[in-house]
């Protein structure tokens, strides 16, 4: 028998699924073993089972009612399913009520479905291949997960055989696939997974694709503690489905919010679960209400307001807490209103929403079980108050405060503590500042948890945020107003001069005026129409001024047939103009809704704002935000993040700057917590170098080959392993292209996509390949450009794409004022270079890698201070740039000089003359064999190593590194001479 019999969807996943759990304590039992518990194959609960449990955790059950009880499970009805899901979940959570009289009359009593205080009081079945019949026909899950006999997890394995992009993706067809089939099923699902081993991600009911997600963290474990090297399932699996988990997260984790007439049922993420348990841990075991708070840094749109909420419900559920009070704090209007709706949507019971300073205090003083929201605004006093109140003395009082980096420094913020000075405060932010006289650390505490932007980047809980710099003609700089007003001015005396300029001569001026704003608005369309309306997302405009934004607002009337509008505030003294853009606040509420449609049912495509909609403000169909406004620090990070947010074929979020905020990233990177603003706004040419190595990683399937040639490039692309790496590529490729279009820098590939994109077309009619290689998921811009030859070039883009090893890079860095600034710019090339040549040169560049790591630990604990960090990190990119000229030194080609760097490392105790004949010896040996398509022929592959192994043996390489050794200059040569014809 051969062991690849195994090596199958069943011994690869689903097995390993049902060891994993038995190991946690699940009874394993077969699907066909529980059919004689069932009267037919179309029962789903385990009535015997279910039965069995009630008695058991409520033994005063009369009969009467334990049939009523199981008879309003297995028979619920609703006009939906997931109205019904909803319903049983609150079952499950607030139990059943029953009329019964336990010997003092006849009384309402609580039934419980399942024992969430004694764990072990509880069934946990593990259950494969359960065949569920109807009407429609036979389901058969490949993994359930009953708790009481009630079916709470369905989990689908799909092979890791599959291509990668779609092992999950079938996975949740399938399950999609079993909603439609068998509603019956999930009326009682709490969450389902969708695994092939190596990936493995979570959903609930009605969920796509995109709105699955990864457990990346098995908290309270490490990931260490499961073992080594554990795969996405094992992780997701001891993170989600350790019994006391499973239990938290269906008490306290998931929540069902309305939406625009439908409802969404919603579950943790990984993040929020361990934000919220450290959390409840330093509330409930910190020496003092001090020492309690601290802050949760989650990056803006990774789910804060959602975290807050699970917080506020598992507190209130903690016997220990005795019902808190629960305050929660904010500093605008419309995030107040945005985080009250969201507790009340979700179902949070009785949030009360201050209306006035005086009823804030009311509310205050309500005492333990009180869940008010308030504006910090309303801690001011009252007149004719020396001194704001004390409320409460009670520690009893947890305080949240969203956006807690902003106006936690003021007189108001007091206020807050002198009403509460017992209170335990948690600042939620997603930007959080350390300077000396503003600290989020100093207010609040040192962090509870963190995302980072880069983290919610790689989970896809954000997409990243590309930026773009374009050239205005008429926008005059700073250093060039005082030339042009002297000049317009002459006549006037210098003082009169100075008076004026002060008033009138602003950047703002420049900026704001209708001559400009006509030149950027013609090139915003232009860009608009060609980048981000093909793929049917929308655009926010950001004015400098409430009179820009109406300009701005006519131009686009005036110029193009795209439909905006203008949200700003209202003055009393404003012009009429300015009036007919005034909106009330129920007009605003729904243009903001009309924004958020998608384009086929609103064609509103452009908001135009000044300060509104900058925080708080969630729109995912939003891509694009040309921004014409000098933002800074924590208000520039916050104003972008509205292009961040995840949305059905959006691969990135773009600002496309017109005035110049490149100028105030210097100071951001200085204010900003480091670890915050590391990867919040990359230059969109920082994603040229990636383009570059995809492409070459594209196109090296046809090195050699005439292009011409169709048949001769079909034949590289005939076996089916090579197929699915080049289609890996091309989707790579055909990505970064989708990224960079709007540089002209990306215009050199064009033809070569376009190439590309036939041959794999072409490839699939050919091999009949139907999964894998369809182009269908590439961005529309990239498709139109495969498909119909089109490329449409952009403005002059300002920032140019700079080479680490170039000496324009140490000029552009001496052009940065701040050291900080210097240090990020060298540490994201270093990093860059280093992921680029990793494969080609591991010794090297691992070296270089971990020594990067070791300065960036050593910075972070003082041990460096800022200038020997910059030495420091020359001294890398010198032994960088020095490299090839060591190869000549020492009388090796380029490409010769990794293998004598691998060799001199492995082999210690040679001497060097030694090592550099083995170097020789070995890089002949590989350049005789490296034959036209060498890396895909076996025999040359044995042959190569054969005589490798036999030359080190020679050159008396200990026994037991021969063969290691021998893989690691075979993978080598695959880098240096894959392409290359002796």
């Amino acid at each position: 028998m051969s062991i690849t019999q195994d090596w199958n969807e069943k011994g690869l996943v689903e097995d390993r699924v049902i060891d994993h759990l038995k190991s946690l304590g699940y009874t394993y039992v077969h699907g066909a073993a529980l059919d004689q518990e069932r009267d037919t194959q179309a029962e789903i609960v385990l009535r015997k089972r279910l039965t069995d449990t009630l008695l058991r955790l409520n033994p005063w059950l009369s009969e009467n009612n334990l049939n009523k009880v199981i008879r309003s499970l297995t028979h619920m009805e609703a006009t939906s399913v997931m109205e019904a899901n909803q319903a049983f979940h609150e079952l499950l959570i607030n139990m059943i009520s029953v009329q019964q009289d336990l010997g003092k009359g006849r009384k309402s009593q609580t039934v419980k479905l399942i024992d969430f205080e004694n764990i072990q009081n509880n069934e946990f079945l593990v259950v494969d291949q359960f065949s569920i019949t109807n009407a429609v026909g036979t389901i058969r899950p490949d993994v359930m997960i009953f708790v009481n006999g009630l079916p709470l997890v369905v989990i689908e394995c799909k092979s890791p055989t599959l291509p990668p992009d779609e092992q999950v993706s079938q996975g949740v067809k399938q399950l999609l696939r079993y909603q439609r089939e068998n509603e019956q099923l999930f009326k009682y699902n709490q969450f389902m997974i969708s695994t092939s081993n190596d990936r493995a991600r979570a959903g609930t009911i009605d969920a796509r694709l995109q709105h699955y997600s990864e457990w990346k963290d098995p908290y309270p474990r490490t990931i260490a503690e499961i073992g080594a090297n554990p795969s996405s399932q094992d992780i997701l699996l001891a993170g989600m489905l350790v019994k006391e988990r499973l239990f938290d997260i269906i008490q306290n984790f998931i929540v069902y919010e309305p939406d625009e007439g439908k409802v969404i049922k919603k579950m943790t993420r990984y993040q929020q679960y361990r934000a919220v348990n450290k959390a409840i841990d330093r509330i409930l075991n910190a020496d003092n209400p001090q020492h309690r708070g601290g802050v949760v840094w989650a990056t803006q749109g990774s789910g804060k307001s959602l975290a807050m909420v699970f917080l506020a419900t598992k507190l209130r559920r903690i016997a220990k807490m005795k019902n808190p009070t629960i305050v929660i704090v904010t500093d605008r209007q419309d995030l107040d209103r945005q985080i009250t709706n969201t507790f009340r949507l979700c179902g949070f019971p009785n949030p009360q929403q201050a209306e006035s300073v005086s009823e804030l205090k009311t509310l205050l003083q309500k005492g333990p079980g009180s869940t008010v929201m308030t504006l910090v605004q309303k801690f001011q006093e009252a007149e004719g108050e020396k001194e704001y109140p004390q409320l409460t003395k009670s520690e009893n009082v947890i305080v949240m405060v969203d956006e807690s980096h902003r106006s936690q420094y003021s007189e108001l913020a007091m206020n807050m503590r002198l009403a509460m000075p017992n209170a335990t405060y948690i600042g939620f932010t997603g930007t959080p500042i350390d300077k000396s006289d503003k600290s989020t650390f100093r207010t609040f505490g040192t962090y509870i948890d963190k995302y980072s932007i880069e983290q919610s980047v790689e989970d896809g809980a954000t997409v990243p945020i590309f930026y773009e710099a374009r050239m205005v003609d008429l926008h005059v700089h700073g250093e060039s107003i005082d030339q042009l007003f002297d000049r317009y001015f002459r006549e006037y005396s210098e003082e009169d001069r100075e008076r004026i300029r002060k008033k009138y001569a602003t950047e703002e001026t420049i900026t704001a005026s209708p001559k400009r704003i006509r030149s950027v608005v013609l090139d915003m369309i232009e860009h608009y129409e060609t980048h981000i309306e093909p793929n049917g997302f929308k655009a926010q405009i950001v004015a400098i001024s409430r009179q820009a934004a109406v300009v701005y607002k006519q131009m686009l009337d005036e110029l193009s047939d795209y439909e905006s509008k203008v949200i700003i505030s209202s003055g009393h003294n404003d012009e009429e103009e300015m009036k007919e853009h005034h909106l009330a606040k129920q007009e605003e509420k729904q243009v903001i809704q009309r924004f958020k449609k998608p384009m086929s049912e609103d064609s509103l495509s452009f908001l135009i704002v000044c300060d509104k909609l900058l925080t708080g403000f969630d729109a995912p169909i939003e891509q694009v935000m040309y921004l014409d406004k000098p933002l800074k620090e924590h208000n520039l990070l916050q104003a972008i993040a509205r292009t961040n947010r995840t949305y059905d074929k959006k691969t990135y979020g773009l600002i496309v700057d017109y005035y110049g905020v490149s100028r105030f990233l210097e100071e951001a990177l200085g204010v900003f917590h480091e670890e915050d603003i590391k990867g919040a706004l990359r230059e969109v040419d920082v994603e040229i170098p990636r383009l570059q190595t995809r492409h070459r990683k594209a196109m090296r399937y046809f090195d050699y080959k005439n292009k011409d040639d169709l048949e001769a490039c079909l034949m590289v692309l005939a076996p089916e392993d090579i197929r699915n790496e080049f289609d890996t590529a091309f989707q790579k490729f055909s990505e970064s292209m989708d990224m960079v279009l709007p540089n002209p820098k990306a215009k050199p590939y064009v033809d070569d996509l376009k190439w590309l994109g036939k041959i794999r077309k072409l490839a699939k009619s050919r091999y009949h390949v139907e999964t894998g290689m369809d182009i269908s998921d590439c961005g529309a811009k990239v498709r139109e450009l495969v498909e119909e030859h089109v490329y449409a070039t952009t403005p002059h883009v300002l920032v140019e794409p700079i080479d680490i090893l170039s000496n324009r890079f140490d000029q552009k860095l001496d052009e940065i004022k701040s050291p900080e600034s210097k240090a990020a710019e060298m540490e994201h090339a270093i990093k860059h270079e280093i992921r680029v040549k990793l494969d080609e040169n591991p010794v090297l560049y691992t070296s270089l890698k971990e020594r990067l790591e070791e300065l960036i630990e050593q910075r972070k604990t003082r041990q460096l201070t800022i200038e020997e960090l910059l030495e420091e990190y020359r001294d890398v990119m010198n032994v960088m740039r020095n490299n090839a000229e060591e190869s000549v030194e020492h009388g090796f080609e380029p490409k010769e000089y990794p293998f004598y760097q691998m060799l001199e490392k492995e082999l210690e105790e040679f001497e060097q003359e030694d090592v550099k004949d083995l170097t020789h010896i070995v890089t002949g040996i590989i350049r005789e064999h490296a034959v036209i398509d060498w890396t895909v022929k076996d025999d040359v592959k044995r042959e190569m190593r054969r005589q490798i192994k036999k030359k080190l043996r020679k050159y008396n390489c200990p026994g037991a590194k021969v063969e290691a050794l021998a893989i690691q200059l075979m993978d080598l040569a695959e880098v240096h001479y894959k392409h290359i014809a002796y």
